[in-house]
Protein backbone atom coordinates (compact mmCIF):
# COMPACT_ATOMS: atom_id res chain seq x y z
CA UNK A 1 0.00 0.00 0.00
CA UNK A 2 3.21 2.28 0.48
CA UNK A 3 3.94 2.75 -2.98
CA UNK A 4 0.63 4.45 -3.84
CA UNK A 5 1.61 7.18 -1.35
CA UNK A 6 2.76 10.37 -2.72
CA UNK A 7 5.48 10.34 -0.04
CA UNK A 8 6.56 7.47 1.78
CA UNK A 9 9.31 9.18 4.11
CA UNK A 10 8.37 12.36 6.09
CA UNK A 11 10.08 14.38 8.32
CA UNK A 12 7.47 16.00 10.87
CA UNK A 13 8.48 19.03 12.95
CA UNK A 14 5.59 19.43 16.05
CA UNK A 15 5.63 23.39 17.45
CA UNK A 16 5.09 23.67 20.95
CA UNK A 17 2.22 26.11 19.26
CA UNK A 18 0.44 23.21 17.78
CA UNK A 19 0.58 21.34 21.32
CA UNK A 20 -0.36 23.90 23.26
CA UNK A 21 -4.41 23.81 22.49
CA UNK A 22 -6.37 26.70 24.12
CA UNK A 23 -3.07 27.08 26.81
CA UNK A 24 -1.09 29.71 27.10
CA UNK A 25 1.74 27.66 27.46
CA UNK A 26 3.02 24.33 27.56
CA UNK A 27 0.94 21.05 26.21
CA UNK A 28 -3.06 20.49 26.09
CA UNK A 29 -3.50 16.73 26.54
CA UNK A 30 -6.41 17.24 24.12
CA UNK A 31 -3.71 18.45 21.13
CA UNK A 32 -1.19 16.09 21.76
CA UNK A 33 -4.06 13.11 21.34
CA UNK A 34 -5.03 14.84 18.33
CA UNK A 35 -1.62 14.94 16.64
CA UNK A 36 -0.81 11.25 17.79
CA UNK A 37 -4.17 10.41 16.66
CA UNK A 38 -3.01 11.61 13.32
CA UNK A 39 0.20 10.36 12.92
CA UNK A 40 -1.05 6.74 14.07
CA UNK A 41 -3.10 7.37 10.59
CA UNK A 42 -0.20 7.92 8.71
CA UNK A 43 1.69 5.31 9.93
CA UNK A 44 -0.96 2.96 9.10
CA UNK A 45 -1.01 4.02 6.11
CA UNK A 46 2.86 2.53 5.71
CA UNK A 47 4.59 5.87 5.81
CA UNK A 48 7.65 5.96 7.41
CA UNK A 49 7.79 9.41 9.91
CA UNK A 50 10.35 11.26 11.82
CA UNK A 51 9.59 13.31 14.51
CA UNK A 52 10.51 16.71 16.12
CA UNK A 53 9.20 18.17 18.67
CA UNK A 54 9.73 21.73 19.56
CA UNK A 55 9.95 23.29 23.63
CA UNK A 56 9.45 26.26 22.89
CA UNK A 57 6.24 27.67 24.69
CA UNK A 58 7.22 25.07 28.27
CA UNK A 59 9.93 27.78 28.34
CA UNK A 60 8.27 30.73 27.30
CA UNK A 61 6.13 30.23 29.94
CA UNK A 62 8.51 30.82 32.68
CA UNK A 63 8.00 34.49 31.78
CA UNK A 64 4.94 33.89 34.15
CA UNK A 65 6.73 33.55 36.96
CA UNK A 66 9.63 36.19 36.01
CA UNK A 67 12.06 34.53 33.30
CA UNK A 68 13.32 37.12 30.69
CA UNK A 69 11.73 36.66 26.94
CA UNK A 70 15.48 35.89 25.60
CA UNK A 71 16.72 33.47 27.98
CA UNK A 72 13.15 31.73 27.93
CA UNK A 73 13.51 31.95 23.50
CA UNK A 74 17.16 30.16 24.11
CA UNK A 75 16.14 27.88 26.13
CA UNK A 76 12.68 26.51 24.06
CA UNK A 77 15.05 26.57 21.20
CA UNK A 78 17.65 24.35 22.94
CA UNK A 79 14.84 22.12 24.30
CA UNK A 80 13.82 21.58 20.50
CA UNK A 81 17.37 20.40 19.73
CA UNK A 82 17.71 18.16 22.86
CA UNK A 83 14.11 16.86 21.33
CA UNK A 84 15.80 16.00 18.25
CA UNK A 85 18.27 13.92 19.82
CA UNK A 86 16.48 11.36 21.12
Amino acid sequence: MAANLRYQRVLLKISGEALKGDREFGYDPAAVEAAVARIAEARELGVQIALVVGAGNIWRGGSAVGMDRVTADHMGMLGTVMNALR
